[in-house]
């Protein structure tokens, strides 16, 4: 049995107040209201909408019938809904300002009729609201109504299709009636699918408006070389005032007809700068690039005769384009840069002008430009040493050794006292791997400044680097004992002699260097502190603090040597002569912060850490603007209280490398890594001779891939998963080794007693920043 349930009032209530309209004040604010007094239908635009879609569905359903009749079928099971959803329904605002827009546009046709724009206007609103035949309908009454406008003509033949046949039929009438028109004459080109077709048009358009230089291009590109030249022949006769079309028709003739036609040009264009050049790229082309700076200086001389500003930007641009053109022209670039480099330049201007621009040049990669700026500054200034280095640097930036080598060779040969010259010449060559060369360089160096310190040193440092120690101390021996030669007896050449010595192992004759050396300059505390290491090595330490001593007597203000000393105490446990030694130390030097370092580290060393902080204090007292001090007390400091030391050092010294690397560390205690490598990339930059500074970055940069790399291990043991290499072709950590290496660092606490130790001196910057962390880690520089 079937039963039936009567509906309740309140449903058939809210059924009926689904089909009503109700015109509200909500509805106003909602934008149903039009505006005019009337309001908006929402249910039948709701039924339109339904009526649209169920057209659309029964259409689809009869194709489909048919479809299946015939085994196929074309419309989409799956996508059907989604070409539904791309149906277009105006909203009843839209079809109102179409209807508004429509009455406005038929108001302006009919005041003025031979309005073209009005006309064409109408089109595109009868385009836009999808009534494309009336649109086509309009733009047919433009032309009629205005027959003289190419826009309507136009417009028109883009309504009907400018490839289709009424289209074609639309241009033909418009070609008819305004045979000058360019724009037509184009389209009409442009409707042409066959270039034949197309250069036929070009023809009649050219028939009828031969001083046309669009379409005589046009023309030309469609044509093949022997047409193209004939057809450029008959422009120029044409259109004689247009530069590009002698400059087209000169490429494509031969080298006697192309000065023919740059003459001719010539004398019809008698202000023009680009038919000069392109002459002078004609002859350079053809090899007389000797001929190319007569021409531009014919050239300047002309435009000058005929009041033509020379501007030298644009000539120096014009230059610029020879250089990066295909091919390049160079001769005729530099023969442009020499005619007009001094154009409006003051005297007294010309250097520095001239080098902003030979640097301005260079950065835009226009380097035979730059070059030849270079040459000129030398030309006039050949005796400062600034511009022939310059000179030089922008040979070495742009990889021609070769040509580095050879302005460093007329450098010297014009300034043979200039050291740095020679030093330069003869560092390029071995850095090229020429050490024949480089030796070469150096004996010429030696010939011209036979007493200069700076050249000997560079000649020793040469063979030494070479591994050629005998020659290397050779050398040495000569500058110290040469007569009348207290420049080349000086105290670094003691120094590197006895360096000499030492990586020769020869204790014997580094002992008598040193002793001698100490001999002839007293005040050089190297040498003393030198002599103190060497008895150190062979465990004479009574004979090295007998040294020390001695030296501090005459080098007081040394603090390296305070320190090798107090070290020395330390070594010998002698922790009570440390402390003597380091606060005398202090007394005589109160305000030197190494000083106080190191007597916070000894302290430390002993277990002593409240009197390390208490010295610590002093020291921040006596070097408040240490950055040394105020990074130890950062590190030294409670955990909770180092946020507020590190405030504080960084208003006292806030670019101290020493401070921001120890903020870097509190960054990386907390995590916040993208910061602390921020900050410790920071330190480095700000000092880069400290290998320090990159030790403690390498250390951060590997901290992290080691933990990632462990990670990765520990997923791969819980999923039973082979190891997977992530390490990529250049880590962070192997960056910050390429970048140290650059910087060749040779400061630094830790770093500069490794570096300079005689075992390690073939060692890379990757093996010694390996065992400068070792060291740092030894001694806890890294622990929280």
């Amino acid at each position: 049995y079937e039963r039936f349930t009567p509906a309740p009032d309140t449903l058939l209530s809210a059924a009926l107040k689904e089909r009503e309209t109700v015109n509200t004040d909500e509805d106003h604010e909602k934008g149903t209201d039009r505006g005019d007094g009337t309001s908006t239908d929402l249910t039948a635009v709701g039924e339109a909408r339904g009526l649209g879609l169920g057209l659309k569905l029964d259409g689809l359903q009869q194709q489909q019938s048919q479809d299946s009749k015939n085994g196929s079928s074309t419309v989409d099971p799956r996508g059907y809904l989604t070409s539904l959803s791309s149906l277009k329904i105006n909203s009843a605002a839209e079809i109102s300002d179409i209807k508004k827009a429509r009455l406005l546009l038929k108001s302006v046709i009919n005041t003025n009729p031979k309005h073209a724009p009005g006309w064409i206007a109408a089109a595109r609103l009868e385009e836009i609201a999808g009534k494309l035949k009336a649109a086509k309908d309009l733009a047919r009454k433009a032309c009629e109504a205005c027959p003289k406008s190419e826009d309507a003509w136009i417009e028109a033949a883009r309504l009907h299709g400018t490839g289709s046949d009424q289209g074609k039929a639309i241009l033909a009438s418009a070609v008819e009636s305004l045979p000058n028109s360019v724009a037509i004459w184009m389209r009409a080109t442009q409707a042409e699918k066959d270039e034949d077709r197309k250069r036929r048009v070009l023809r009649k358009a050219l028939e009828n408006v031969p001083n046309s230089v669009r379409l005589w291009k046009a023309l030309v590109d469609l044509s093949d070389e022997s047409d193209a030249r004939a057809l450029l022949q008959r422009a120029t006769e044409c259109c004689p005032q247009h530069v590009e079309l002698w400059l087209a028709l000169a490429r494509l003739e031969s080298y006697d007809n192309a000065r023919k036609v740059l003459n001719k040009a010539r004398e019809t264009l008698p202000t023009e700068r680009a038919i000069w050049v392109t002459a002078s790229r004609l002859e350079e082309a053809n090899g007389n690039g000797k001929m190319c700076q007569k021409i531009i200086d014919r050239a300047i001389k002309s435009l000058r005769g005929k009041n033509v500003k020379i501007d030298r930007d644009l000539w120096l641009k014009e230059a610029e384009t020879c250089e990066k053109s295909e091919p390049q022209s160079l001769e005729t670039c530099r023969a442009i840069v020499n005619a007009v480099i001094g154009e409006n330049v003051d005297q007294l201007d010309k250097k520095l002008t001239y080098a902003a621009d030979a640097t301005e040049f260079e950065k835009s990669g226009s380097v035979e430009v730059a070059r030849t700026i270079r040459k000129k500054i030398i030309e006039l200034f050949p005796d400062d040493v600034e511009i022939w280095i310059d000179a030089a640097m922008l040979e070495k930036n742009c990889k021609n050794f070769k040509g580095m080598d050879q302005v460093l060779r007329d450098a010297t040969t014009k300034l043979p006292n200039e050291e740095i010259l020679w030093l330069m010449a003869a560092k390029e060559r071995w850095l090229q791997g020429d050490v024949t060369g480089a030796r070469t360089v150096l004996e010429e160096a030696f010939s011209a400044n036979p007493e200069n310190e700076d050249i000997w040193l560079a000649a020793f440092k040469l063979e030494f680097e070479n591994e050629e120690l005998e020659r290397a101390s050779l050398l040495l021996k000569n500058a110290r004992n040469r007569e009348n030669g207290d420049k080349t007896n000086s105290a670094r050449v003691w120094m590197k002699s006895a360096v000499c010595a030492r990586q020769m192992n020869d204790m014997e004759e580094e002992r008598d260097v040193l002793k001698k050396g100490r001999a002839l300059h007293p005040k050089f505390w190297k040498l003393w502190i030198m002599a103190g290491q060497l008895e150190e090595r062979e465990k004479n330490y009574a004979e090295a603090r007998k040294i020390y001593d001695l030296g501090l007597k005459k080098c007081p203000d040394a603090a390296p040597m305070w320190i090798a000393k107090a070290r020395l105490d330390v070594l010998q446990k002698k922790f009570g002569l440390a402390r003597a030694t380091l606060e005398q130390a202090r007394l005589k030097n109160p305000k030197i912060p190494e000083l106080w370092l190191e007597a916070v580290a000894i302290e430390k060393q002993f277990g002593e850490y409240t009197a390390a902080s208490a010295l610590l204090a002093r020291a921040l007292r006596e070097c408040p603007k240490s950055g040394i001090l105020h990074a130890e007390a950062i590190k030294s400091a409670p955990r909770p209280q180092r946020k507020a030391r590190s405030v504080d050092a960084l208003k006292a010294c806030d670019d101290d490398p020493d401070v921001v690397c120890a903020v870097a560390r509190l960054f990386l205690n907390d995590r916040k890594l993208d910061k602390a490598r921020a900050w410790f990339n920071r330190a480095a930059t700000l000092r880069p001779e400290d290998g320090d500074m990159w030790v403690r970055y390498y250390a951060f940069e590997k901290s992290l891939e080691d933990d990632a790399e462990n990670n990765l291990n520990a997923v791969s043991k819980k999923t039973k998963k082979a190891k997977t290499d992530v390490s990529a072709s250049s880590s962070p950590k192997e960056d910050v080794l390429v970048r140290a290496s650059k910087a060749d660092p040779n400061r630094g606490r830790y770093w500069a007693p490794i570096r300079k130790d005689f075992k390690n001196w073939r060692d890379s910057i990757a093996e010694t920043v390996s065992k400068t962390l070792a060291k740092m880690e030894s001694e806890g520089e890294f622990s929280s």
